[in-house]
């Protein structure tokens, strides 16, 4: 039976924890769940097969940390072969009346990817490659991607799983915090975007803490997906007793809160952490009356960045055109030089101006634009959290992009010309995206209105072969300059009018209509405001345009988008200031608060804060610097990271901004000055080799002067103790991501105390 197919008229029923219940049956601290497959592989069995009577219609099979980090080749396909029959074999010996599946189970690999940490994408998408190769051969159902925290690794999870079983149906769910986001910032709305974007099956959560907590997670999905919703969670909080791990919710509880989510819409349905057979067997009981909810299209124009998504159609969108060497000079000698700290900052200051998107344009005939455009997208990322416009004409470069990208990108740009949508639909159907759409063909750009729409209606019509609608385009129906044609805006002002009684959006780039004009500012923001009137969705603009920026706002606030003129009244002054020819990158240096070494750590600019410490140490003492400089600079970032105004990805960026700074005052001072703080030494525990959490930790006690001893993952509690006593260090950290590793943690606490009372421990990791 087809799963699919299955769902349509059905909830499906997953299963439970893994972990805990083979703890229960003998796994020891250390030992890696996955080998059980081939050394206990009645008791891995059984526990499927209880899961398959439970109700399940799918099993995960026990592969969660199955890649090969952990596993040689021959080892990983060994353990996925055997995991696949085990489920397999449950499902032939299960007493039940209803379809069973096996998914391939694939968590995280444990590692952050670049440029937050040290695993490249690419190593990342061939990492989850080799385990999906693998389950597609042993003959899995369909992949279930899960417990995933970082965007970026998801995406690359969810390529791999594209590129290599095609055939296979895919499921993703991701484990988010208490503050209703992933580790590295995501919101439900951006996930939804980007997973749907590149055609997942079934998107959700799991894992995270309990189902309650879970609930406004969930009811944001069902708002944004229009594909099936699966919740997963764990039973509660878990708790270290006797060796063994416990959980503070139990099967009553858990089976009413999800019946209350199935009954909101949920489609997918089972349990992570904690929770066995009886937990699923009385949620499904008690969810047995309930009709599932047909899924619905919510017709969502978005796109992403890595925290968050922007929504056509709600409000007009500012896309920021700054970052395009199109007539500047400056910024075409910065891509010559690879100049790429003064592209970042045309990033920073157009954000701080207050645009929704950035235009990201490197095409000099010079250089190598898709290498360019791939460092440029990447580096832009790692300081900016706005989503990107990808913009070339290059289908080379804009893949290079698009597969590095960490979100739903807006891709610009495709047009009524065969050869461009024969290049860009399938990049935009295989990576996600959403397309500007330019209503010229091989004719050129049509005079009037009329037939820029027909272009538009072909455009849709040859998308839809791709499955695409009006919600995954942006059309621009091209403003051309009104000193060559007078009639020229009033035929682009009817096509976006015309356009969007279609349902469609609109974009334009507004400047255009006064080339070879004097005064063109003025000429600009009267176009906009006209444009904006007649409903464009969207504007390509300079967001140092006075006339621009006072039309936005002043339409914001006489549409009633702007609640008690609350943005209009914070801008007012620079709405009257504010210089249509003003430097994007002055504009960085007037940023109110701290010096220029500060915020170029705060802004996460490596090579800037290098450049600024060497200038600073020549004038004041290495020390000092740390002190009035780094110091303040990291503590501002702390407090933005913990008011969730600034995102793990920040907050790392800049971390390393201030490591760069370090290594200049460390090469100043004398050897013995070194180390000012005392000294700590970190682990991850024995039997898990996640370490996600205690770099972090290490990153930042580096960068406030501690020296740290980092004796990796996988560690013994002896090693660590006997680290520690040689050292005679203070403090100990430990981490530990998966469920089964936690009572390693408490060995390892319970020798600290015994053979180094002197030390005290810190501990963490997801449980």
């Amino acid at each position: 039976m087809n799963i699919l197919e299955y769902m349509k008229d059905h909830v499906l029923w997953l299963d439970g924890g893994m972990g805990t219940l083979l703890q229960a049956e003998g796994l020891m601290p250390g030992e890696r769940p996955e080998r059980w497959n081939l050394t206990h592989a009645d008791r891995v069995v059984g526990i499927h097969r209880r899961y398959y009577e439970a109700g399940s219609h799918v099993v995960n099979t026990n592969t969660f940390g199955a890649n090969i980090l952990k596993f040689s080749e021959e080892e990983l396909e060994a353990v996925i072969a055997a995991a696949i029959e085990n489920a397999r074999r449950a499902a032939r010996e299960a007493v039940c009346d209803h379809p069973t599946f096996v998914a391939l189970d694939i968590g995280p690999t444990g590692r952050m990817l670049k440029p937050y940490g040290d695993l490249d994408f690419e190593d990342a998408v061939g990492i989850f490659a080799k385990t999906v190769r693998l389950g597609a051969k042993h003959g899995a159902d369909l992949i279930f991607i899960e417990t995933m925290n970082d965007s970026y690794e998801t995406k690359a999870a969810l390529l791999a799983a594209k590129e290599e079983a095609p055939h296979l149906p895919v499921f993703v769910s991701n484990a988010y915090g208490e503050d209703g986001k992933l580790m590295t910032g995501a919101t439900p709305s951006a996930m939804v975007a980007l997973l749907e974007g590149m055609g997942a099956d079934a998107i959700g959560v799991n894992c995270s803490l309990g189902p309650k907590a879970l609930m406004g997670v969930v009811e944001e999905y069902l708002r944004h997906a229009s594909v099936p919703v699966l919740v997963k969670p764990n039973a509660g909080l878990p708790r270290a007793v006797d060796g063994q791990t416990v959980f503070d919710v139990f099967p009553e509880e858990f089976s009413e809160d999800l019946y209350e989510m199935i009954r909101k819409g949920v489609r997918i349905a089972g349990g992570c952490c904690g929770t066995t057979p009886d937990y699923i067997a009385a949620t499904v009981k008690k969810s047995a009356g309930l009709s599932p909810v047909a899924v619905s299209e919510k017709h969502r124009a978005v796109i992403s960045s890595y925290t968050h998504a922007v929504v056509f159609g709600e409000e007009p969108i500012l896309i920021g055109e700054r970052i395009n060497p199109t007539g500047k000079k400056r910024f075409k000698e910065a891509l010559r030089e690879r100049d790429m700290d003064y592209i970042l900052r045309e990033a920073i200051a157009q954000e701080e101006k207050g645009v929704h998107v950035l235009d990201v344009n490197v095409g000099l005939p010079e250089i190598d634009e898709p290498a360019m455009l791939r460092a440029a997208i990447t580096e832009i990322q790692a300081v900016s959290a706005l989503p990107l416009q990808i913009d070339t004409s290059d289908p080379v470069a804009m893949e290079a992009a698009l597969r590095r990208y960490n979100g739903k990108a807006l891709i610009n740009s495709v047009s009524g010309k065969r050869e461009s949508m024969d290049a860009v639909f399938p990049l935009a159907k295989k990576y996600g995206g959403m397309m500007v759409a330019l209503t010229l063909d091989e004719s050129g750009i049509p005079a009037s209105a009329e037939d820029r729409v027909a272009i538009a209606r072909r455009i849709l019509s040859e998308g839809a072969r791709y499955g695409f609608t009006e919600k995954d385009f942006l059309f621009d129906p091209l403003a051309l300059t009104v000193s060559a044609d007078r009639n020229a805006p009033k035929e682009t002002l009817r096509a976006v009018r015309m356009l969007g009684d279609m349902g469609c959006h609109t974009s334009l780039g507004v400047s255009n209509v006064s080339f070879g004009l004097p005064a063109r500012d003025v000429i600009n923001g009267s176009f906009f405001t006209l444009a904006l009137g007649n409903g464009l969705s969207a504007a390509i603009m300079n967001p140092y345009s006075v006339e621009m920026m006072k039309a936005y706002y002043a339409f914001r606030v006489l549409h009633g988008l702007d609640e008690n003129c609350a943005d209009f009244i914070a801008r007012a002054d620079s709405l009257l200031t504010v210089s249509a020819t003003q430097s994007a990158i002055s504009s960085v240096t007037e940023r109110e608060g701290g010096s220029e070494l500060q915020r170029a750590i705060t802004q996460g600019r490596r090579e800037r804060a290098c450049e600024l410490t060497r200038s600073l140490i020549l004038e004041v003492p290495p020390l000092e610097v740390v002190e009035r400089e780094i110091i303040p600079a990291l503590n501002t970032v702390g407090v933005g990271f913990e008011k969730g105004t600034v995102y793990l990805p920040g907050l790392l960026m800049s971390a390393e901004a201030a490591s760069s700074a370090f290594e200049v005052i460390r090469e100043a001072l004398p050897a013995e000055k070194g180390s000012v703080r005392a000294r700590v030494v970190l682990a991850t525990v024995k039997g898990d080799i996640h370490d996600i959490g205690k770099n972090i930790v290490k990153l930042l006690l580096e960068n406030y002067g501690f020296a740290v001893t980092d004796l990796g993952r996988d560690v013994p509690p002896e090693v660590i103790v006997d680290e520690a006593i040689r050292l005679q260090a203070p403090i100990v950290g430990l981490s530990a991501l998966m469920t089964t590793t936690v009572p390693a943690m408490e060995e390892t606490v319970r020798l600290l105390r015994e053979r180094a009372p002197f030390c005290r421990v810190m501990v963490g990791g997801a449980v």
